[in-house]
């Protein structure tokens, strides 16, 4: 089935809540919610609509000189999620969006994550389109960099037009753009030579040719022979002086130029941007009008770091890369961190992806009872475009599921679905398929990361005390006691030791019991592993 447009939502085909247009269009022109407030930025822009009812353009851009990282895919999301909500204010006004790959960049460093580096080093300075795939697969480095883009965007099911730099040029598309700039070269330099330092100043042009006798893309002085035929004049490499087209991708422009030359090209109305390119878009704007464009709307946002507390680099690798995140998240939980605080720098590393999962379905629990004024507020209505889908709760926590699955002899689906189901009866992975999925992705983080790092501790007197006392209380217990009367018992027995707070009682039964210093709400985590193996964890943390 053809997805609608705009932002990723797997299990489509679920039962889901729509809300009425009307209701939800007068809400969303109030709601502060950010995709809202985006989107009304392309309502003043084009208050009646775009001329000729042409659809409004979104675009964002991909850099393919590394592998893809979920950086890459984040201005995509981002992107969809204002989209459809300009789709809301406007009753579905048409729009398009263009995932544009600036694959015809020389190569200026060999990135450090890929095979055939040495290869590739013979290639610095050429088109990446024009250098072979280090990993044999394709016809190019670019090539296959791209096919990794587009392959990631079509799982998530955007709704997207692909467009290379290499074609664009190529094709003679990009002709008359880069006419003009040749046409409004004072005034390109004009805006561009106050920004460089005075070395930079000496060599540098807007326009890049590609040298006749090398293929690489050359920094060198340019000189306008005749703009309108476009041709321009250089020194080669072997410093022979070159006349040649700047058409047909026998060149192509400098990145700011280039930037400012699609946006006017295409017709571009709204491309975000990380808080590093602030000045890169304040000098394309002017650009951009100097060629007789109009900038487009979007705005800067914050950057991913590591676990380091570093910039994430797709030359360095040192971000999470797809399918990492997609080993051990569900593809909601990935939306739902990309979508929150987008002006706020945050962490992206493997150890945040449990509470990513609890948090969006925390959210997808809320979102049934919610006024429409905070449903737009929540991040599943931008997730799932407006149909959350059912089931809005699951009867356990991911973070419960790691418990579970990290205890020996339970790091498999098949045996932490005889536990889920004891738990909760009316579960099997045909009726509950993101519960099922979410029990695999617990599998594979556990046994990753969980399980190697657990180290139970012996108890301390007192704890043998306490854990006694607790084993004692559970033997009273019918098997199918309830979580929350469990929770109370436990509360119970460690008010009668002196400890510093409950939450060390509770903390004493993590390190104890599990191996961890943080753990589930015990009462349903001895719900779900049963009593009696519950009671044996507690034999042989006492040794008895």
């Amino acid at each position: 089935m053809e997805r609608p447009s705009s932002a990723p939502c797997p299990q489509e085909n679920r039962r889901a809540t729509i809300l009425d247009a009307e209701q939800l269009r007068s809400a969303a022109m109030q709601s502060k919610a950010w995709p809202y407030e985006e989107a009304r930025k392309l309502l003043k822009r084009w208050p009646d609509g775009k001329p000729d009812s042409a659809p409004v353009l979104f675009e964002t851009g991909y850099g393919p000189s590394g592998l893809p990282h979920i950086g890459t895919f984040n201005e995509v999301a981002r992107t969809s999620f204002v989209r459809r909500a300009y789709e809301e204010l406007t009753g579905g006004a048409p729009t398009r969006l263009v995932a544009f790959s600036d694959d015809m960049d020389g190569l200026r460093k060999v990135p450090d994550n890929v095979p055939n580096q040495a290869m590739l080093a013979e290639h610095l300075g050429k088109p990446l389109t024009r250098i072979p795939d280090p990993f044999g697969t394709h016809e190019s480095f670019a090539h296959h960099n791209n096919a990794m883009l587009r392959h990631f965007l079509d799982q998530f099911g955007f709704d997207y037009e692909f467009l290379s730099a290499t074609d664009c040029y190529s094709s003679g598309r990009f002709d008359e753009i880069v006419r003009q700039v040749l046409r409004q070269w004072d005034g390109v330099m004009g805006v561009m030579l106050p920004t460089l330092r005075e070395e930079r100043r000496q060599t540098y042009s807007p326009v890049l040719p590609v040298s006749p006798s090398s293929g690489k893309v050359l920094q060198v002085p340019v000189e306008v022979m005749d703009a309108e035929a476009g041709t321009i004049a250089f020194t080669d490499e072997d410093g022979s002086r070159v006349e040649q087209s700047a058409l047909s991708g026998m060149s192509k422009l400098q990145w700011k130029v280039d930037w400012a030359a699609r946006w006017v090209a295409l017709g571009v109305d709204y491309e975000m941007a990380g808080k590093d390119l602030i000045d890169s878009v304040v000098q394309s704007s002017k650009i951009a009008r100097v060629l007789g464009g109009r900038p487009p709307e979007g705005f800067n946002y914050e950057m991913f770091l590591d676990d380091k507390g570093e910039k994430i680099s797709k030359s360095k690798g040192n971000g999470l890369s797809i399918e990492e995140w997609l080993r051990y998240g569900s593809e909601e939980s990935l939306s739902f961190y990309i979508y929150r605080e987008p002006k706020k720098a945050k962490s992206l590393h493997l150890a945040l992806i449990p509470r990513a999962v609890d948090e969006y379905w925390q959210f997808r629990g809320n979102y049934p009872a919610q006024p429409i004024e905070q449903k737009l507020g929540n991040p599943v209505h931008h997730i799932h475009r407006g149909a959350v889908p059912e089931p809005t709760s699951l009867p356990l926590t991911f973070g419960l599921l790691l418990n579970l699955v990290s205890l020996p002899g339970v790091n498999d689906p098949e045996t932490a679905w005889k536990f889920v189901r004891r738990y909760a009866p009316d579960t099997s992975p045909e009726t509950h398929p993101e519960l099922d999925e979410l029990i695999g992705l617990a599998v594979n983080y556990a046994r990753d990361f969980v399980a190697p790092t657990l180290q139970r501790r012996a108890p301390a007197e007192q704890e043998v005390d306490a854990l006694r006392e607790l084993d004692s209380e559970l033997a009273k217990l019918d098997p199918d006691t309830p979580g929350d009367e469990i929770q109370n018992i436990v509360f119970e027995v460690g008010k009668h030791y002196e400890f510093e707070s409950l939450r060390h009682w509770f903390q004493a039964l993590y390190e104890t019991l599990l191996g961890s210093s943080q753990g589930p709400r015990m009462g349903s985590f001895i719900a779900l592993y049963g009593i009696d193996n519950s009671r044996r964890l507690i034999a042989e943390a006492i040794g008895a």
